[in-house]
């Protein structure tokens, strides 16, 4: 038998608020006090209490309506015509056209869709949603803060409180040492002896492996790179033997590939250049950079059929050894090499110069590289000590920041990610961290668009002056061709025929001088000269619209002089002016200068003494040669 219970209440007391009414006391339990329990009892003197009077308040949340977005693809075909109607022809699609237009569903639905569109170009044109309102002063204050830097920290070796986490212990001095993109834990390193040698942190400081002796390079290892891989195992290095040596450090029993750096194209390791240091850029996989100890940048490609295709292209324009090579992060094509005295920039479509270069220092440059985040700034260490931040859009022939680090020279340079922190290695193993200020380390408006157009513009530069002087060559060679000559290599000439060429062309020198000279005053009237006397001046022609005459006609007599100028006066103008041309050098001495008489110091003329002479008749006498030869170059 089932039996319920229904309880009924009238809907009008339904939330009907409750009654209290006063009504005497009452007891309901009465518990005595236990004197058991007096023990027990801690008296508190004096108490405190809170009593919070405020009134409770309920927390109450309301979220708006979730929507999901989901992405779908449609495969739209032309205008979404139906199948019956060919989009080729165009009678049909202009028939289904008005046939559509007609319909009253498609000019409601048009009409609709408009009034949206139109509201939305309203609001877009009212308000800019993606408008930047505070740029303007953000930029001004980075423009007006000035190029600084402070250093963090100076970590020094042998200091008691800054002792390393870990110290590695190779076999041989470490000449580089770089950390795996992959793993922070694997290092790798280019000992002094030629070897490569592997670290893993989590193992200890020694070695997890070494190379081979036979194996390895026979000179320091200079650069050691790490290679974009799946593994995350391949790098490879490079050494002053000159050889680029590929590895994989699961097994450096024996490299997995070889380059002699031979720019002949030979292959022979005694023509190949000294490595110094190496470039890989991960965007580029296939191609890499050798800069020599011979100031000759290399550009390999890794993946070339041949080992004489492997080296691309060269670049030379250092003086010493290429100590930095670093292509920027912005513009791949574009590298920074250091070297020498001088920090330059290159691009790769211009081979024989590079397109920027910094000015030539006192002291010798060490390393440089590129800022992470700006990309016409790049940083350079010096021998004495010194940091130098350089921006060429603000500044070409200074740097922009230069800062004296230590008194040791620096050795080293890295760059932290953010490119707001320095690194600088002294010789002595002093690390000094440095922090720049943030205009060095925030791009700055535009200054992508600006260092592309200055990068275009240096290498449109280049490529007219290296054509100007590639055309320049190619007519000179032709020119030696065309007159015949015989490129002939000269014998070593001995001291004496040095001394002996260099007299010859001293007076060739001076002859042509006099000679220009003396054609220069001919073209003048003049009465006698001063300070010629004697029978030797009268014989002189120097009266105007005569012929000059030749060295054998002033030694004839004075008849067959005149004669010969009767002769001379009947030849056309041409003729006189060759002949003039091919006068004497001793009738040009003497016509600039009156004739000593001679001394009778020598007998190499063959004529006694008391004769009026020249100075060239008598070029291996005593007196009489060189002394009024010399003064004749100052006179008007």
């Amino acid at each position: 038998m089932e039996i319920m219970y229904v309880y009924t209440r009238k809907r009008s007391e339904f939330g009907r608020p409750c009654s209290f009414s006063d009504r005497p006391a009452k007891v309901s339990v009465d518990i005595p006090p236990d004197p058991g329990m007096a023990s027990g009892f801690v008296l508190r003197n004096p108490v405190d209490s809170a009593v919070q009077h405020t009134s409770d308040m309920s927390e109450h949340e309301v979220n708006t309506e979730r929507v999901e977005v989901e992405s779908r693809g449609v495969n739209h075909v032309e205008g979404g015509w139906p199948k019956d109607i060919n989009p080729q022809e165009v009678e049909q699609t202009i028939r289904f056209r008005k046939k559509v237009e007609k319909d009253e569903n498609y000019v409601n639905t048009i009409m609709h869709l408009g009034a949206l569109m139109e509201h939305c170009v309203k609001q877009n044109n009212a308000i800019n949603i993606y408008e930047e309102y505070f740029e303007d002063e953000e930029m001004a204050e980075l423009e007006d803060e000035p190029p600084s830097a402070k250093t963090i920290n100076v970590i020094r070796s042998g200091v008691r409180y800054q002792e390393p986490e870990l110290v590695l212990k190779p076999s041989s001095p470490l000449v580089c040492l770089e950390y795996n993109p992959k793993d922070s834990h694997v290092l790798v390193g280019g000992c002094y002896n030629g070897q490569l040698a592997y670290w893993d942190t989590r193992k200890g400081g020694l070695p997890v492996e070494l190379s081979t002796v036979e194996v390895s390079h026979r000179d320091p290892v200079y650069g050691a790179v790490w290679l974009q891989s799946k593994t995350g195992t391949e790098c490879f290095s490079a050494s002053t033997d000159g050889q680029v040596l590929w590895w994989d450090i699961r097994k450096l029993s024996e490299p997995t590939e070889t380059l002699v750096l031979d720019i002949t194209r030979k292959g022979l390791r005694e023509n190949a250049l000294g490595a110094v240091t190496l470039e890989f850029e991960p965007t580029m996989p296939t191609k890499f950079m050798v800069g020599t100890e011979q100031g000759i940048v290399i550009a390999c490609n890794r993946k070339a059929k041949t080992p004489s295709e492997k080296i691309t292209s060269t670049y030379s324009g250092h003086h010493g050894p290429v100590y930095a090579l670093s292509r920027n992060p912005f513009y791949p094509k574009v590298f920074l090499t250091v070297g020498d005295w001088t920090a330059r920039i290159w691009s790769e479509e211009t081979k024989e110069s590079s397109i920027m270069w910094t000015k030539y220092h006192l002291s010798y440059l060490t390393d440089g590289c590129w800022s992470t985040v700006r990309p016409a700034v790049f940083f350079t260490t010096r021998s004495d000590g010194t940091l130098d931040v350089w921006d060429f859009l603000f500044k070409q022939k200074d740097p922009s920041l230069s800062l004296k680090v230590c008194d040791e020279p620096l050795a080293s340079l890295r760059l932290q990610d953010n490119g707001c922190v320095v690194g600088c290695g002294s010789k002595l193993g002093t690390i000094t961290l440095l922090e720049i200020s943030s205009g060095l380390c925030t791009l700055q408006r535009n200054e992508k668009t600006l260092a592309t157009a200055m990068f275009e513009r240096e290498t449109k530069r280049e490529k007219i002056l290296e054509a100007r002087h590639r055309e320049m060559r190619l007519k000179e060679r032709a020119r030696s061709e065309g007159q015949g000559t015989e490129v002939e290599e000269r014998p070593m000439e001995s001291p004496q025929e040095v001394l002996d060429r260099a007299r010859r062309d001293f007076f060739e020198v001076i002859e042509a001088e006099l000679q220009r000279r003396a054609q220069a005053e001919t073209h003048h009237p003049r009465g006698k000269v001063p300070g010629t006397g004697g029978a030797g001046s009268d014989s002189l022609p120097w009266r105007r619209g005569r012929g000059s005459a030749s060295a054998s006609q002033l030694k004839n007599h004075a008849g067959e002089e005149a004669a010969a100028k009767g002769e001379e006066s009947q030849l056309p103008r041409d003729e006189e002016e060759e002949e003039e041309d091919a006068k004497v050098s001793a009738l040009q001495l003497r016509v600039a200068f009156p004739p000593p008489p001679c001394w009778g110091c020598c007998s190499s003329c063959g004529e006694g003494p008391g004769r009026a002479r020249g100075v060239s008749a008598c070029v291996g006498g005593s007196r009489g040669s060189l002394t009024p030869l010399l003064p004749s170059l100052q006179e008007p």
